[in-house]
């Protein structure tokens, strides 16, 4: 897959391409539907897929939406989109002027640019000034230039269009299975174990600190039950991700306590991967008591991992 920023993928229109655009933040189980069809085509018409995002995420344009946080950071997006096995990910920097762009306009740079044949887009889809661009609009000027143009339908669960608002609701609420559901797979934190107060290794739980992506959406602070993913093996973990008020932490961190696990993961990349939640962060009388619930928020996930089949 190559990664750009820019809609020069080739020179002289050396092939063409199908084509499918969005924020695709989380890349949910929606995105990937977009994202299968435009592979599909693709491979049927012997062209190269492209998938189109845009960085910044419009609303921070657009809606002065600042800070914006996001599903997956655009590290953790970048891994999503490699195991899509596209051909070109192209993350365009949207901004105030690009916003107002004319939709033939668009479809003349797509054509231009990319030497697109087919687009595929969500039901939905809107973009260009006042959002005139449209389906069906989409559909006319592909009409007028000769490229096909794709509806694809939302993908409804539990009565809810699959959207990655929903599922930061969802995460903002605790509901990680149902974030999970809609994501197609573990919401999860990608990073790298930096040194923390080592104060977990002094009472028999030594934990695993990440500092995530400054934009990245946390859940709220709490335990969880989680897997952890090191060096492609799977271990089961907990997470509790605060400010750790039993020893007056001043700042929000996010540790993982792994089962059965002893090694030294220092500098090392890991990804923790969140299934349910346990408890809310609470204070407790000292370190006795913080190890008794330690004991016992491990309980719960082991319980809770073993009667799930979580693999």
């Amino acid at each position: 897959m190559n990664i750009i920023d820019n809609f020069n993928i080739f020179d002289n229109n050396k092939f063409g391409t199908v084509v499918t655009i969005g924020n695709f933040d989380g890349v949910h189980i929606g995105h990937k539907k977009l994202i299968n069809i435009t592979k599909k085509y693709a491979l049927k018409e012997d062209l190269k897929s492209v998938v189109i995002t845009f960085s910044p995420h419009p609303l921070e344009i657009i809606k002065k939406a600042s800070p914006f946080f996001y599903i997956f950071s655009e590290e953790e997006k970048n891994m999503e989109m490699e195991k899509e096995n596209i051909d070109y990910f192209i993350k365009y920097p949207f901004t105030k002027e690009f916003s107002k762009i004319e939709p033939q306009d668009f479809v003349d740079i797509l054509i231009e640019k990319l030497n697109c044949k087919i687009l595929v887009v969500g039901e939905d889809y809107c973009f260009g000034k006042n959002r005139a661009g449209n389906v069906d609009i989409l559909k006319k000027i592909g009409n007028e230039k000769g490229i096909k143009v794709i509806k694809i339908s939302n993908i409804i669960i539990d009565g809810e269009r699959a959207s990655s608002s929903i599922i930061r609701e969802c995460l903002i609420n605790r509901n990680i299975k149902k974030a999970n559901l809609l994501l197609n797979k573990p919401y999860y934190i990608f990073g790298k174990v930096v040194e923390g107060n080592r104060l977990g290794r002094t009472i028999g739980f030594p934990t695993a600190n990440i500092i995530p992506s400054p934009n990245k959406l946390l859940p709220p602070d709490g335990v969880y039950v989680t897997k952890t993913k090191y060096n492609n093996r799977i271990y089961d973990s907990i997470t509790n991700i605060g400010k750790n008020p039993t020893v007056n932490n001043a700042y929000r961190t996010v540790e993982t306590y792994i089962f059965d696990f002893n090694e030294n993961i220092y500098n090392q990349n890991i990804e923790v991967d969140f299934y349910d939640w346990i408890r809310s962060v609470k204070k407790f009388s000292g370190i006795g008591e913080l190890k008794e619930q330690i004991a016992k928020d491990i309980n719960v996930a082991s319980s809770f991992l073993n009667r799930q089949n979580i693999k």
